[in-house]
């Protein structure tokens, strides 16, 4: 596997790992962007991996179309996607981010996550026994 997807992939995974944790501090705005962050990282190694050249976006419903992902892998994509922004910025939340997320949506987002990641460890070679 080329440097570059197995990087990108152990990103994810860490950014997956980052989300579980942050939770239990309370910080549910930063675990809801690092779970659209996890299930990015993971579908752009992907990307490199079929496509052989790394995505210019962060749109990854736009990502996971182009893999032809199903479409449980779409809808999740499409929960995550708008919080790439919305997590980050006050006037895309239309609010304080810090105060616009609950455990509970946490929880839910890093679900979405580990759905997109799971499809796309069983597309990527070296992964599928790990």
């Amino acid at each position: 596997m080329r440097e570059e997807i197995r990087n990108t992939w152990m990103q994810s995974e860490e950014d997956f790992r980052t989300a579980e944790l942050i939770i239990e501090v309370g910080r549910f705005y930063a675990s809801v962007f690092f779970s659209q962050q996890a299930a990015e990282k993971a579908l752009k190694a992907l990307y490199i991996y079929q496509k052989k050249l790394l995505p210019k976006t962060h749109n990854i419903v736009e990502l996971a179309s182009d893999l032809e992902a199903p479409d449980e892998v779409i809808e999740a994509c499409q929960e995550l996607n708008p919080d790439y922004v919305a997590t980050r910025y006050v006037d895309a939340a239309n609010g304080i981010p810090a105060q616009m997320y609950s455990r509970n949506s946490a929880i839910t987002h890093l679900e979405y996550a580990k759905a997109v990641i799971a499809w796309t460890k069983k597309h990527l070679p070296s992964l599928k026994d790990s």
